[in-house]
């Protein structure tokens, strides 16, 4: 009954918890904030790079999230720290496994929109009731922010060294990049420390040059730093250290002897008493982070640190990419371009990273995923002039190759000089698809690029008007000339990926104070590492000198790739005498030869090179035109609208490279004609349908459509070079130029045409290219 005392006595119970309880609800109670040091990190295994349970530090210790009341909304919010741009699903139970130490954070609930989990409801720090058993997960999806600065951290079980550096002893060296030789120091619970000596050896500098961005260590002048430590202790030169500055010039205070300048110096370092907080290292060599090595770490009471020992020097052997080519010798050059030239990266928006290919009997190809790790990783990174691995990717992450696929199964110790030198089995078509390309990401010095560099006045972080620092001030760069490839090299320079466009007129992205132009005449390969790389005037010398005609760019993650089939190429080609009176309207678009004009119309007929072309986007975006569709040009014969002006060049060159005839130089429509497996169309040219050429689909244009073909009416018999090339005039963006062009060995003989030998421009090697390019001559009516 109601009425009973026991009954009064629960409700009475009940009244004076409630009040507690709802100060822990996470519906009332934010988050507060803690100190700027907190940082967040993915976990676990088995996992992807995207993926894995959610680490927070905290307080100078990891923790864990609980899973309770998790939603997608709070998912998004922790990718977003994470540098992902939002995230596809999140896991409970600890799917990735338990973790250690507190559990920082439970009941979090979140609307999606916040800009950091400090704007979240939840419990507070450390407040929850949960056991490891319920640590969250997220599942973030495969795109970075652009910009975004990823740390090079590691899960290790309980033990955490989250970053390692180099401090240069000569001040003159911390404005040197790269900082390749100095003290070394860790950080572990977001502080500094040094490394004790004792039992330091060369594999454990290999393990963390590696980590620091160099391809290997290298011996380091000791006798230098163990000068400066008995000098300092005994203060043999006192009187020097204590010279002081004649009052009234400046030019008094830079008398001292060079003896007394760098005792003083000396005498300034010893004021920094080390702080060690790391012994007893024992690398093996192959790891790619020291906190894969068997390590100790000093305890805070610890009474003996490092007795009879000093801190770790380490001196790192500089990679070719960054090295100044007066500092390496010629036979290191040799044989660092001969390793160039048996592997490479392609379709990587960062400097040391994208899908790997490699050389066998002078032909390209790419390797498979099986068992790919990050020890045959780093082995790549190393070969390359960089450092160890970061990742080990799969499933074609940076894209996929076209041609061969040269490798399965690699393995590799970690130890080795080329990844050929590792286990591998040789491929089949069964064993391996494109679509499970291995690709890597290394770890590379850091150069201090963006520094001389930043864009202003965009409407996002990724666009704006380019402006350089020289001499201390920032000025803008002339536009006469900027294309893609400069902009290009400007967007990896900002670490912001590709260029989607480039500005040559700015005046609405006039948002800051530099009114000088301190760059004109900029011309870039397009691999450079920063504008000041390319070449450019001595002097600035533009025609239009006002700040509307500067540079400007607009970046992206992202970019698309398109790639020719050139054994379709070879397999479809044929000649066709088609009569004059079914080609009015190919004359119409200028699809024919410029004599075609005089003929004796509608009587006589045109030779024609017919063949097919499937083009490929193996990229990371969509293949859009730079067009908007107000400005697409309607063709009446054909009825389709054109997007870009020029999409294609056909041509039909002599062996030394001289143009005898040309096909069509625009582009029919872009469409989706096929896509791979659970690959759905986007794009396709009826009804005045959106243009482009999704991730994954081709557009194929066929041998019997208008257009397709080069008019060689007037060419006489003799061996020739067929010729294609996508997006000649680099209008739109791609993450790879160099596959954009084929090439096939063509021979006729007036009658019939024989086309063998079709590849990608960039399928061979160098040594291959030239002799594709030597015919011998034509001896009789065989193929050469």
């Amino acid at each position: 009954m109601p009425g009973k005392p026991s009954d009064v006595w629960v409700l009475c119970i009940l009244w004076v918890l409630l009040p507690s309880r709802a100060q822990e609800s996470p519906l009332t109670t934010s988050t507060p904030r803690p100190d700027t040091s907190m940082k967040f990190r993915l976990a676990g295994f088995p996992r992807k790079h995207n993926e894995g349970r959610i680490e927070v530090f905290y307080n100078k210790e990891w923790g864990t999230i609980c899973d309770d009341d998790f939603t997608m909304e709070n998912a998004h919010v922790l990718c977003r720290h994470l540098g992902f741009t939002a995230a596809t699903g999140w896991t409970h139970s600890a799917k990735y496994g338990k973790g250690v130490g507190p559990i920082w954070l439970d009941n979090i609930i979140c609307s999606g929109t916040e800009k950091s989990i400090l704007d979240c409801k939840s419990r507070g720090w450390g407040n929850s009731d949960c056991t490891h058993e319920e640590d969250a997960g997220v599942v973030c999806k495969d795109e970075r922010i652009p910009g975004f600065i990823e740390h090079n951290t590691i899960e290790t079980e309980q033990r955490q060294v989250e970053e390692v550096r180099l401090r240069p002893v000569i001040a003159s060296a911390k404005n040197r990049l790269p900082i390749s030789e100095g003290i070394l120091e860790i950080r572990h619970r977001d502080s500094w420390g040094q490394v004790c000596d004792i039992g330091w050896n060369e594999k454990n500098s290999r393990v963390v040059c590696g980590m620091l961005g160099f391809p290997s260590d290298k011996r380091v002048n000791k006798n230098f730093y163990k000068k400066v430590k008995k000098r300092a202790a005994t203060k043999r030169f006192p009187k020097a250290a204590s010279v002081k500055p004649r009052k009234g010039t400046k030019k008094a205070a830079t008398k001292q002897s060079p003896k007394a300048a760098s005792v003083k110096s000396r005498l300034f370092l010893e004021k920094h008493q080390p702080t060690f907080r790391l012994h007893t290292v024992r690398c093996a060599g192959t790891e790619v982070h020291v906190s894969l090595c068997p390590l100790e770490f000093y305890k805070t009471n610890s009474t003996a640190v490092c007795e009879g020992g000093a801190p770790v020097v380490l001196s790192c052997a500089l990679g070719h990419r960054v090295a100044p080519q007066g500092a390496m010798k010629k036979k290191k050059v040799a044989q660092q371009q001969q390793q160039q030239e048996v592997i490479r990266l392609k379709g990587g928006v960062h400097p040391g990273e994208g899908r790997v290919e490699v050389m066998k009997k002078g032909q390209w190809g790419t390797v498979c995923d099986d068992r790919w790790d990050l020890q045959a990783a780093s082995v790549v990174c190393r070969e390359l002039g960089f450092g160890s691995a970061k990742e080990a990717l799969t499933g074609a992450r940076m894209g996929q190759g076209m041609g061969p696929i040269h490798m399965n199964e690699v393995r590799c110790v970690g130890t080795e000089g080329s990844l050929w030198q590792c286990q591998y089995k040789n491929i089949t078509e069964e064993d391996c698809k494109h679509s499970e390309d291995a690709a890597i990401r290394c770890n590379t010095p850091y150069m201090g690029y963006e520094k001389t560099i930043r864009i202003v006045g965009g409407r996002t972080q990724y666009e704006g008007r380019v402006e350089m620092k020289l001499g201390g001030s920032w000025g803008y760069i002339c536009s006469d000339g900027w294309t893609t490839k400069e902009a290009m090299v400007a967007c990896r320079q900002l670490g912001l990926g590709y260029s989607l466009h480039a500005v040559t007129e700015t005046w609405y992205w006039d948002a800051s104070n530099a009114t000088e132009m301190v760059l004109s005449g900029v011309r870039c390969t397009g691999t450079e590492m920063s504008l000041g790389q390319c070449g450019h005037h001595t002097s600035v010398s533009c025609k239009n000198t006002g700040t509307r005609h500067a540079a400007g760019v607009i970046c992206s993650e992202t970019a698309s790739d398109l790639v020719l089939h050139s054994a379709l190429v070879q397999e479809t080609a044929y000649i066709e005498d088609r009569p004059l009176h079914m080609l009015y309207c190919a004359a119409e678009e200028n699809c024919l030869s410029s004599s075609a004009r005089h003929a004796n119309w509608p009587y006589g007929h045109r030779r024609l090179l017919r063949f097919s072309s499937q083009i490929h986007n193996n990229g990371r975006a969509d293949f859009r035109p730079k067009a908007g569709r107000h400005s697409w040009v309607w063709h009446e014969c054909h009825g389709h609208y054109h997007s870009m002006d020029i999409f294609t060049h056909y041509d039909l060159l002599t062996p030394n490279g001289t143009k005898v005839a040309e096909g069509h130089k625009a582009s029919f429509c872009l469409e989706d004609s096929e896509c791979q497996e659970l690959v759905s169309k986007r794009y396709e040219c009826a009804n005045f349908g959106e243009q482009g050429i999704t991730v994954g689909c081709w557009d194929l244009y066929r041998h019997d459509i208008d257009c397709q073909w080069i008019d060689i009416t007037d060419v006489k018999p003799g061996n020739y070079i067929l010729q294609v090339v996508i997006n000649p005039n680099f209008e739109v963006a791609e993450s790879d130029f160099t596959n954009n062009a084929m090439k096939c060995n063509c021979k006729y003989d007036g009658h019939r045409i024989w086309i063998h030998n079709c590849h990608l421009g960039d399928a061979f090697s160098e040594e291959a290219n030239k002799r594709f390019e030597q015919y011998r001559g034509e001896l009789n009516n065989q193929i050469l």
